[in-house]
């Protein structure tokens, strides 16, 4: 008997997280164990320091397992979006009369589409719906049931580097674990956190992190682009760092105590610990500096916005530690959009904080997965039973 329970991990752009988790009641997670470690992340398609990411992984792992009292064998991994890309495709399935529309056919479906994605140095790791139609030129989102001659759709597929997926195999072979699968961060975290009647109509969700950021377009079930730029929150506090010349430390604490919708003046100081001693830094300094690097990405959103909706209304939310966290950030990026934007987080007590949205989106996706597995093989009993 397969267990209930499903372990994955999730490449932050500070940290690596390892949960191994199954479905509770009302949509939870019962969580069973989980490991945290502190690495030096990635920009621009690649790790910071490759030598020393074996390590990292086999602690985090190594502390899920210690947690839990579980063996890690089957791995489902989170591939962020510095390391994927993503295309979509049209494609049609003809039949010679009308026929009730099956799972199958779905899957023949995808299979015509993805004879049209040719990419050597990449993998398809997923691929999802848009939308469906039928012969009658009628959308639908799930076509399963319907009586039609033919079946088109747009197809989503994200496809990963295989050098991100040749380093992470080596890795884990090593480690002994016997199965993996990847999936992407973004189409889990979107699919996690953006209800599926605002998805029908589209959605544009914004993953701002530590050292990278990352602007997804989904609809219906897939996405139909994924833009990414090297720039988050961990940048606001290397600017502090070098501009008031504080330690990196330092600078974190201070970013935590930032006040944005603070009308500074010169009278206006916050406090940080420098040596043991507590010194006061000018707000009004402060809120510039942190104000000047926010202007930056508030251009670089723009610019992956202007190529998704256009002049087009698209709700646009946030997530993600880089900015979430940081007091008016929200509502200094929703004026630098020139639109409202909300912030979208787990509603799960305890890790409902935006900084758990991708490893929970994972978990949702792969939780998903294995349920769907199961009634697909309790199916096929069945048929071969009735047969």
């Amino acid at each position: 008997m397969s267990a209930k329970y499903v372990t994955v991990l999730d490449f932050g752009s500070s940290k690596i997280s390892v949960m191994i988790a199954e479905s509770g009641i009302n949509n939870t997670f019962n969580i069973l164990g989980s490991g945290d470690v502190e690495y030096s992340g990635f920009m621009n398609g690649e790790f910071v320091e490759p030598d020393k990411l074996y390590e990292s992984v086999a602690n985090c792992i190594l502390k899920a397992e210690t947690n839990s009292g579980i063996k890690v064998e089957k791995l489902h991994i989170g591939v962020p979006a510095d390391f994927t890309f993503v295309e979509c495709k049209t494609a049609s399935v003809a039949f010679n009369k009308k026929t009730k529309i099956t799972n199958e056919n779905v899957s023949m479906l995808f299979d015509n589409a993805s004879k049209e994605i040719r990419h050597d140095d990449y993998t398809i790791i997923s691929r999802s719906p848009i939308y469906f139609m039928l012969d009658d030129n009628r959308k639908v989102i799930d076509p399963k049931g319907e009586v039609s001659t033919r079946l088109s759709g747009l197809v989503s597929f994200v496809l990963a580097n295989n050098k991100f997926i040749e380093t992470i195999d080596g890795i884990l072979k090593n480690m002994g674990v016997k199965e993996v699968e990847y999936i992407s961060s973004s189409l889990a975290e979107s699919l996690y956190l953006i209800d599926p009647q605002v998805r029908d109509s589209g959605a544009i969700l914004i993953d701002i992190g530590y050292l990278t950021s990352s602007v997804a377009f989904i609809k219906g079930d897939g996405l139909i682009s994924l833009n990414q730029f090297s720039v988050g929150g961990g940048h606001i506090s290397a600017d502090l760092c070098q501009i008031l010349q504080i330690s990196f430390k330092e600078a974190e604490n201070l970013k935590r105590k930032v006040v944005l919708s603070l009308a500074a003046t010169d009278e206006d100081f916050y406090e940080v610990s420098l040596d043991g001693n507590v010194t006061p830094v000018s707000a009004q300094l402060t809120n510039q500096i942190v104000a000047a690097r926010l202007d930056m990405i508030v251009d670089l959103i723009n610019r992956c916005l202007i190529k998704i909706r256009g002049n087009n209304y698209i709700p646009i939310f946030i997530t993600g530690g880089g900015v979430c966290l940081l007091k008016g950030g929200k509502d200094y990026l929703s004026k630098g959009i020139g639109e409202n934007i909300e912030v979208v987080s787990s509603n799960i007590p305890q890790l409902s904080k935006p900084t758990y949205s991708s490893v929970l989106g994972l978990l949702d996706l792969a939780l998903k997965e294995k349920k769907n597995q199961k009634i697909s093989l309790f199916q096929k009993i069945k048929k071969w039973f009735k047969k």
